[in-house]
């Protein structure tokens, strides 16, 4: 079983590096094989960390879902939420993950399903659970791209939980009208200017974004609705379309809030919320063949499968965590401390490392407070084969780094062990 953890033509997560040696890759395959190991303690343990860090703090509870396996039309899904730092933009932590299993199985039956009973059920057990683990933060707002445009999951939001969802259905309205085609009559409340990133198949570039608000009330639809749902749930749409795009492309986004919106300034606010959405984007690209690689995995079993794949959402988080850490640029708030992504014991090592890696000059030395999660990015950054000179280090970079910080974390446990017999 372990051989076929390790890659596929040369590909796959890179089970033999978190292993560490032959040994630890044996092992990490008799921790995947436990059945006393489960996902949901996984989940479970890194939810009580997060839930820590979110006190007194405006959090965004980002969700999506993403493959892990296709196979006919079906395969295997996971579907994590991530908490972001609203003013910050700096990522606290895991707030739930569960993994869906798809089947190819007919259309025709699925408006007919009641909503518990159907895959989109995800989306308002990812809203429960964040309300639940961030329920010290000051705010909480679950952030959803279109699949979760969910009448069901408006009108079900946990009390004391905004949601912003991208709007994907032209829903009727209670007035009788159409969502989308009011949303076209709108006048322009204003323009801004819009810094778009690079993504597959698109440059990054600047653009201009009219920006148009309104409240409005969604009419209940006729299929799919579970019982006790209201017949209408008023909401805030925001939209926000594209000036002049280039041929070919364009920017435009319908979205859908609990947040009242009263001026320009507000609208935009929202807007840049749904943007911080990108953050589970690079997550999991950091899962995938650009990180870990998750999809080039060989395992039969489903079982060992999931334990592989959530221990490697909890790694790719924390690389992240080191990624967004790297600049170290104070705000409001005082840097995010190195335990966010390592343990107290972890501190010593990171500073040794630290010392060989620094050089004499000023540019060579680590800029960051000791202690600081900017300091550790720094500390696996270089040992991921940055420089410090050219450009960024990115994630797969400090994922490199990352890498070789747990082999010689091992490595210094081993030399202790050995000592104390």
């Amino acid at each position: 079983m372990h051989a076929r953890l390790v890659a596929q033509g040369g590909r796959g997560v890179r089970v033999r590096r978190l292993g560490g040696d032959r040994a630890g890759e044996i092992r990490l395959t008799r921790f995947l094989r436990n059945e006393a190991v489960t996902t949901e303690e996984m989940v479970r343990t890194a939810s009580a960390r997060t839930a820590e860090r979110c006190a007194g703090r405006r959090v965004l509870a980002i969700q999506d879902t993403t493959v892990v396996r296709s196979a006919g039309g079906g395969g295997l899904y996971l579907h994590p939420v991530i908490v972001v730092d609203a003013d910050e933009g700096a990522i606290l932590g895991l707030a739930h993950a569960g993994f869906l299993s798809r089947t190819k199985g007919s259309k025709g039956s699925r408006k007919s399903k009641p909503v518990k009973d159907k895959e989109s059920q995800r989306w308002l057990d990812g809203a429960d659970q964040a309300s639940k683990v961030c329920a010290t933060a000051a705010q909480v707002t679950v952030v959803a791209d279109r699949e979760s445009d969910i009448f069901a999951a408006f009108a079900g939001c946990p009390v004391g939980t905004d949601l912003l969802v991208r709007s994907a259905h032209d829903r009727s309205l209670e007035d009788g009208g159409h969502l989308f085609a009011m949303a076209d009559a709108l006048p322009m409340a204003g323009l801004a200017d819009l810094d778009l990133p690079a993504k597959p198949g698109r440059k990054a570039r600047k653009t201009k974004i009219a920006i148009r608000f309104t409240r409005i009330t969604l009419r209940r639809p006729r299929h799919g609705v579970r019982a006790g749902l209201p017949d209408s749930v008023s909401l805030t749409l925001v939209d926000a379309r594209e000036v002049d795009p280039p041929p070919g492309e364009t920017v435009h986004w319908r979205l859908l809030t609990t947040h009242a919106v009263d001026d320009v300034a507000q609208a935009l606010a929202v807007v840049d919320l749904y943007r911080r959405r990108w953050v589970i984007e690079q997550l999991f690209r950091t899962l995938k063949t650009q990180g870990f690689d998750i999809e080039g995995l060989l395992i039969d079993d489903e079982a060992p499968l999931r334990r592989l794949v959530m221990a490697t959402l909890l790694a790719a988080i924390t690389v992240q965590q080191l990624v967004h850490a790297r600049d170290g640029v104070e705000g409001p708030q005082p840097l995010r401390p190195a335990l966010d992504a390592f343990d107290a014991s972890d501190i010593p090592l990171l500073e040794a490392f630290c010392r060989k890696l620094e050089g004499k000059t000023e540019r060579q030395k680590n800029p960051h407070p000791r202690g600081t999660l900017a300091y550790a990015a720094w500390v696996c950054a270089r040992l991921g084969g940055w420089t410090g000179y050219y450009g960024k280090p990115g994630p797969l970079t400090m994922l490199n780094g990352w890498l070789d910080f747990q082999a010689a974390k091992r490595g210094a446990q081993l030399v202790t062990t050995i000592h104390d017999v």
